[in-house]
C-alpha cells in the first residue's frame, strides 16, 4: 500500500467520506511535510498548520497531523481560501501551500474529482511558497500566558485576547460583537 492510500483512509475515516476535499488536502498535507522534511506517517511534536478554511481538507490536514484547535497547533484564518501553512517550530521553516483555480470543464460527478485530483501532477494543484510566520508567544502551545477577567460580563479571557477600551478589560464579544445574543427568561 502506498503512504498516499494510507494518509487518504486515514483522512476519510476521520471525515466520514472520501470526496475531492479530503484528497486536497490529503495532498495539500503530504506537500507541506515533505517541504519541512517532515514525515506523515510519524506525529511532528514541532508542527503547527494554519488552515485558511473550514471546509473538508482542514479535516484531512488534522487527521493526517495530528494537530488540533485543543492543542494550539491548529490555527483557523477563515479566509475562504483552500490554503494552508505548515511550520515548524524547531526551525521556524514555513511552507504555504495555496490550490490553484480550477480548470475548465470538470466533471461533475464528486468520485471522478476526487480521482482527478488524486492522480493530477502536484504543480497542477498548488501554488508552494516559502514564507515567514511569526506566532506570538500568546498564540503557541502550553499553559495560557495571560488571563483577565471582561469588566462588561465577568468572564475570563485567556491569552491576551482581551480589548481594552477607556482603560478597562472587555472581552472581544462585549467590545466588538458576538456571534450569540444571550436570551434571558
Amino acid at each position: 500500500m502506498e503512504i498516499i492510500d494510507i494518509l487518504l483512509q486515514k483522512a476519510k475515516e476521520f471525515h466520514g467520506d472520501m470526496c475531492p476535499g479530503i484528497v486536497m488536502g490529503t495532498r495539500m498535507t503530504i506537500a507541506g511535510l515533505r517541504e519541512l522534511g517532515m514525515d506523515p506517517l510519524k506525529k511532528n511534536y514541532d508542527l503547527i498548520v494554519y488552515v485558511e478554511i473550514d471546509r473538508c481538507a482542514t479535516d484531512a490536514i488534522q487527521a493526517i497531523t495530528g494537530v488540533s484547535l485543543g492543542h494550539r497547533t491548529l490555527k483557523h484564518k477563515n479566509y475562504g481560501k483552500f490554503a494552508a501553512t505548515f511550520i515548524d517550530t524547531k526551525t521556524n521553516k514555513a511552507v504555504r501551500i495555496t490550490a490553484l483555480p480550477k480548470k475548465q470543464n470538470q466533471p461533475q460527478d464528486m468520485k471522478e474529482v476526487a480521482k482527478m485530483v488524486c492522480n493530477a501532477p502536484e504543480e497542477e494543484l498548488f501554488l508552494i511558497q516559502q514564507v515567514r510566520v511569526t506566532i506570538p508567544p500568546e498564540d503557541m502551545p502550553g499553559f495560557p500566558t495571560h488571563k483577565d477577567t471582561c469588566c462588561i460580563c465577568g468572564e475570563q479571557i485567556m491569552d491576551s485576547k482581551e480589548v481594552i477600551v477607556d482603560g478597562k478589560v472587555r472581552c472581544k464579544n462585549c467590545a466588538q460583537s458576538s456571534y450569540y445574543l444571550v436570551i434571558t427568561t
